[in-house]
């Protein structure tokens, strides 16, 4: 048999609880006269069988008469005056869930033109804040029969919202802005953002309170990890490592920064691939060495290939798998002329 309850209250804080059922498990069983008890953050929602019956705000209420119509119509119908009647109780926090954390977990792309590869791949951080707006929507919506509902419950899914607003907002700001001015735009982002976002969590009973960009950068990611990713064709990351290469070498002989920044800002590698390569070509005509320091013969195994492109052997064979490197195989082996290599060079 469920208990009586002749009050019903949540004094809890709910710091990190948007959500708290009353009772947290089974249904109560409530009667006419008994009090229900909201503190000034808090919304209280009555349900049975998933049925919102009445939202109420901060203060005493009395279950007593029409100033909760929507119950008391609800209880003569079903139980025909009678008391008590089974229902629980959903209390909702009304206060803003604030500096909650988002960043974005790989880099995203945005359109560069005119500068280095033509894209730049960016990450950023920063905090947001939430809140309820409608109690009765949320709790059907979101929570359902939960006996408690915290904030890292929905953290991750808004989150995703977020991220995906963040997307659309670059890219739409990339197609007028070039990347060093889109570094500097943060509040106009955060503010593209939370316009886009309204809709989403309004329909989920919430407000998106605020959205701040604490930084925007260059992606921080290795040329080797964007591949993984998948964000990287062989010959985009065949030069993006040669670059890399002989910028260190010009550079810093105990290594670098690699493809850091360079790629994030997607700024001089074009540049600087162009006029290596070119160079090497030049000094190839003249019967100088190559990059590498060795002349190039005229007939390559995929390992001699590599060395000269300075990746590995397996990079080579996914180019000539592609078909964005011409070579020739006799038997099982494959050879490579030095015309097509300078071809797949200079691509």
């Amino acid at each position: 048999m469920a208990r009586i309850f002749d009050v019903v209250e949540y004094p809890n804080e709910m710091s990190d609880e948007i959500v708290h059922r009353f009772p947290e498990e089974g249904i109560g069983d409530y009667r006419i006269g008994s009090q229900v008890i909201v503190r000034e953050s808090q919304s209280a929602v009555f349900f049975r069988d998933g049925n919102a019956l009445d939202v109420f705000g901060a203060g005493r209420h009395t279950i007593a008469t029409a100033n909760v119509p929507l119950l008391i119509d609800w209880i003569g119908k079903a139980f025909n005056d009678r008391t008590p009647f089974p229902a629980e109780v959903y209390f909702v926090s009304r206060k803003e869930f604030a500096n909650k954390k988002w960043g974005t977990p790989q880099p995203i792309i945005v359109r560069n033109p005119g500068m280095g590869l033509g894209v730049a791949l960016l990450q950023g951080f920063g905090t947001y804040s939430f809140q309820v707006k409608d109690p009765q929507q949320f709790v059907t919506q979101v929570v359902g029969a939960q006996g408690a509902y915290r904030t890292a419950d929905i953290e991750e899914r808004l989150r995703t919202m977020l991220l995906s607003k963040l997307q659309d907002v670059l890219g739409e700001t990339g197609a007028k802005h070039s990347v060093p001015e889109m570094i500097g735009l943060t509040e106009e982002i955060g503010a593209g953002v939370r316009a886009k976002a309204k809709e989403d969590f309004e329909a989920l009973g919430l407000t998106l309170k605020t959205f701040y960009v604490g930084n925007i950068k260059p992606s921080e990611k290795s040329a080797q990890e964007l591949r993984d990713m998948g964000m990287l064709d062989m010959a985009t990351y065949t030069q993006l490592q040669a670059a890399d290469a002989m910028r260190d070498a010009a550079q810093n002989q105990s290594g670098g920064a690699g493809l850091t920044a360079g790629i994030g800002a997607g700024m001089g590698i074009g540049n600087l691939m162009g006029q290596a390569l070119q160079g090497g070509m030049q000094n190839n005509a003249q019967g100088g060495a190559p990059v590498s320091g060795a002349k190039m013969p005229d007939i390559m195994t995929p390992a001699e290939a590599a060395q000269f492109m300075k990746v590995t052997e397996a990079d080579i064979l996914d180019a000539i798998n592609e078909g964005s490197l011409k070579a020739k195989k006799v038997g099982k082996a494959f050879r490579i002329s030095k015309d097509n290599l300078e071809t797949f060079m200079n691509s």
